[in-house]
């Protein structure tokens, strides 16, 4: 087990557990096609995303990252299109936990590097099967490798772990 400490902007003085192997003993029903390294390389959230709190994840995540502290930037993404919503939607939607101040990808991070919390857990691998709709989509209205089809539909499944390159 590893304890990581967090102190960033936003969580102060705020500690958790990693009981998992990095990246191993995942839910049965949760299977991203990305890991947070990779999502981060290919270019995801305008580059902004986790750039105020990169001291808690490994390093050689960032090493490759397509990353923009001062602002979002939808050239950084894969799709060079914007497909995110600013935090404050979010949170007023309700879709954030508390300890997950930035929102699913923080908590992918997390999970992937071995926290577990049982309740939050189920509830953020329900939102990450629910939006695999989009890949339908995807399947039902673009030809293979056309990435121009959809792009930002393309773009928010990369978000979400799913490799839309793929289709």
């Amino acid at each position: 087990m590893t304890e990581i400490i967090v102190n960033d902007l936003m969580q102060h003085n705020y500690a958790y557990t990693c009981t998992k192997l990095e990246g191993k003993d995942f839910d049965p029903e949760f299977s991203p096609e990305l890991t947070p390294k990779e999502m981060l390389e290919l270019g995801v959230f305008g580059g902004k995303y986790m750039t105020d709190c990169a001291d808690e994840f490994p390093k050689d995540w960032y090493k490759n990252a397509k990353l923009c502290p001062e602002r979002h930037n939808p050239e950084l993404n894969f799709f060079k299109v914007n497909a995110s919503q600013k935090l404050s939607v979010w949170r007023e939607k309700g879709w954030i936990y508390d300890e997950d101040p930035r929102g699913w990808f923080q908590w992918y991070c997390r999970y992937y590097l071995g926290r577990r919390i049982p309740q939050e857990d189920i509830r953020q691998i329900k939102r990450w099967q629910s939006y695999k709709r989009h890949l339908v989509q995807l399947i039902k209205n673009c030809a293979p490798g056309d990435y121009d089809c959809r792009r930002r539909q393309r773009q928010s499944l990369l978000h979400w772990a799913y490799d839309s390159r793929n289709i």
